[in-house]
């Protein structure tokens, strides 16, 4: 997760930046005409916020275009405008261009929840935020994707015929809704399998919440890890075996839940005391990550806004030693054009994150980028905030953004960054912000 704090790949990042030392690369500040070609490519954003009309999002749709997926990131963990924008964003997308699917860099059992209260009005999405948004994921309980959630839901009861719906895509936890799934099928499907499940799973399915079932997983041994996802694995294979019949979407839907709860077991099966393991643990998650979010279109047929960091969204990682292949790589892979990436970047503002040392999370403030990042030349653009499509950029700034120079990237623990990113070759559309401030995380 490169600092987004996600169980064990914070530990793996920790122990793979001690091994690894990197300095970006420094260049000069671009010329005149490159900021004149950004000039002519731009268009305005006129708020963040997600209110009133949206016209000046309808050049985003033709950015967009025929995607199925469409992946929108952010330059911080912490701040409000990323959130408000994301929540602005989808509800164009779903009004204008079809969409109906938001997609978030959250556990998948917790996505379940969150589409169970936009569709059906299940539960109270301020105690789910509060039960599933704990540790790793505690970034997402804030004022604006509770906003998103409502949104969705009161949507959902003015058009019940054509739901927007809510998937986490990520696998540093699997909630009891998950292993119920599972066990559910099987007893009706193949009940001669419920037993075997039941062996394989025990002592597996979760009796806490998320922050302390994490917590818990870490302090086992690495031998045990590795033995529960040898029993996740052989729990995967043998619901694979069964014969669907008839229920083909609900051998599918099964067989699904049982992968990500195998994801779960191997992300925390990999030994931290071996560098070539760190990376390859770093890797399987952005694998896993976007292969949930195929499965979901795929089987859906809705089309998708996922929201997740820009080095999740992006096409190269910002240290590819330490992270050799993201999530947008793996898109694009799977799904060709069909994947669009969008890169959020800002010039300065605020954003929450923890300190290295500790877990106190704090209000950090970022002054004007330097002299030789690309925000300060972006920040030069006559626009405060706007929209680019770096694809039909014109020279010279087609090169210009093809370039590696330092980038504003932060997890969700600072000082991170910056970080040598070329923007062409990391996204196909960029949007940029004059100013951020802090997200309101909510406290219940």
């Amino acid at each position: 997760m490169n600092r987004h704090r996600t169980g064990l790949v914070l530990t793996l990042f920790i122990i793979l930046a001690a091994l690894t030392t990197g300095i970006p690369a420094t260049a000069a500040s671009a010329p005149a005409p490159v900021v004149d070609a950004l000039d002519r490519a731009a268009h305005p954003l006129r708020t963040v916020e997600p209110r009133g009309d949206t016209a000046d999002l309808r050049p985003l749709g033709r950015m967009v275009g025929a995607a199925r997926v469409v992946g929108l990131g952010e330059a911080t963990h912490g701040s409000h405008d990323f959130f408000a924008l994301k929540d602005r964003v989808f509800r164009h997308l779903v009004e204008d261009e079809g969409f109906r699917t938001f997609a978030l860099e959250a556990p998948w059992s917790t996505g379940l929840r969150l589409d169970a209260y936009v569709r059906y009005g299940k539960g109270d999405p301020r105690r789910i935020m509060r039960e599933e948004f704990q540790r790793d994921y505690l970034w997402w309980n804030n004022t604006d994707y509770l906003r998103l959630v409502e949104w969705m839901r009161a949507y959902n009861i003015r058009h019940p015929e054509d739901p927007v719906r809510f998937i986490g895509d990520d696998i540093a936890w699997s909630g009891p809704e998950l292993y119920d799934a599972v066990e559910d099928y099987a007893a009706d499907a193949h009940p001669e399998l419920g037993t075997r499940l039941a062996e394989l799973y025990r002592g597996l399915r979760p009796t806490v919440r998320t922050g302390a079932y994490i917590e818990r997983y870490l302090a086992l041994p690495y031998a045990e890890r590795k033995e529960r996802a040898a029993h996740t694995g052989e729990a995967l294979r043998l619901l694979r075996r069964t014969d669907p019949g008839a229920h083909r979407a609900a051998h599918d839907w099964a067989v699904q839940q049982a992968t990500v709860i195998d994801q779960t077991a191997r992300q925390y099966a990999f030994d931290v005391e071996d560098p070539a393991q760190i990376a390859a643990a770093m890797r399987y998650r952005d694998g896993a990550m976007a292969a949930n979010v195929v499965w979901w279109q795929r089987h859906t047929g809705t089309k998708v806004l996922l929201s997740a960091h820009n080095n999740h969204v992006g096409y190269v990682p910002e240290e590819p030693a330490q992270n050799p292949k993201v999530q947008g790589a793996f898109l694009r892979e799977s799904l060709g054009a069909g994947y669009v990436s969008i890169g959020l970047t800002f010039d300065h503002g605020s954003f929450n994150a923890t300190g290295w040392d500790d877990d106190t999370i704090r209000r950090w403030t970022l002054g004007p980028a330097g002299p030789d990042g690309n925000e300060r030349t972006l920040d030069r653009v006559r626009y405060r905030d706007y929209m680019l499509d770096i694809r039909s950029v014109g020279p010279p700034a087609r090169d210009w953004l093809r370039r590696a120079r330092p980038t504003r990237s932060i997890g969700t623990a600072y000082p991170d960054g910056p970080h040598d990113i070329a923007l062409a070759r990391s996204h196909d559309v960029l949007i940029h912000l004059h100013r951020v401030e802090a997200a309101r995380l909510r406290n219940g």
